[in-house]
């Protein structure tokens, strides 16, 4: 594979390209605001940590809790990762997402557990950014809100039966929406910061729902043991909203924050809240 790097102020196209690291973003889908975080010196507040904790140690036991000092899940990546926060109206957290940027010679997080594919030639490593520890309160997946019924571009009733596969809540524990919120503002930040290609390590069947949902990551790699079965994925940026522009032109406008799409309401009618896992 090709990539040709250019300078990431020729690809920004915000309708608000002035806006700062921690000025919130808004969206009226069950929750209200989607905030960033810078990683090291304590820049991110610990809920972001202690709710990394309750899903990965406690609920999934996907990590040790005693390896979590305090009741705070962290890691060596959290100091080079941009960490994304959903809060909702009453001011709660229920969301958060990182994007891990190291700075060579330092390796990625998935590529301590993955391989990849021979003769596939990595981005380069400065535009990239690996996107991990997904993680969302349960009293918040699958709100009404939550359904794919509100994501632009698609319908109560998709004519092709797009769906959600349970993966969505089992292991990244996530509802379309509210994931749909912190990436948006993941999105933001990596054409504000230069950044690329997002690398992911997930389950074929998370990615495939992905794919429904609009993003097109590709497969860089076997399934490798890593909390569990998952794949490694990429996605360029630059193919994918010119591409989900001919796909779903209104899910592309609501990504770039296109005034009189950038807000979204909840929908009339939507799917019963199933019991989260």
């Amino acid at each position: 594979m090709e990539f040709t790097v250019v300078a990431p102020d020729q690809h920004t196209g915000f309708a608000r390209p002035g806006v700062g690291q921690h000025e919130p973003m808004t969206c009226t889908a069950g929750l209200q605001v989607i905030r960033s975080y810078p990683g090291g010196c304590g820049n991110a507040p610990d809920d972001l940590f202690k709710l990394r904790y309750d899903v990965y140690c406690i609920e999934r036991a996907y990590l040790k809790p005693d390896a979590a000092a305090g009741g705070l899940e962290r890691d060596d990546y959290d100091d080079c990762a941009t960490h994304f926060a959903a809060y909702a109206d009453d001011g709660a957290l229920v969301g958060t997402v990182r994007l891990v940027t190291p700075v060579a010679p330092r390796e990625y997080p998935f590529e301590r557990h993955c391989t990849l594919f021979t003769g596939f030639r990595r981005p380069p490593h400065s535009h990239c950014g690996e996107v991990s520890r997904l993680a969302v309160r349960r009293s918040h997946r699958r709100r009404r809100a939550d359904c794919v019924a509100g994501i632009p571009g698609f319908t109560a009733a998709p004519a092709e039966g797009v769906e959600i596969a349970p993966e969505l809540e089992r292991r990244q524990s996530s509802s379309p929406m509210l994931l749909l919120g912190m990436y948006r503002e993941m999105y933001r930040h990596s054409r504000n910061h230069g950044v690329r290609f997002w690398v992911a390590a997930m389950e074929r069947s998370l990615a495939h729902s992905l794919k429904k949902m609009g993003f097109q990551f590709e497969q860089i790699g076997p399934e490798a043991d890593y909390y569990g079965k998952v794949t490694p994925y990429l996605l360029d940026l630059d193919t994918w909203i010119p591409g989900l522009g001919v796909t779903n032109p209104p899910l592309r406008a609501w990504f770039e924050e296109i005034p009189g799409v950038g807000e979204i309401s909840a929908p009339v009618s939507a799917a019963p809240v199933p019991t989260a896992v």
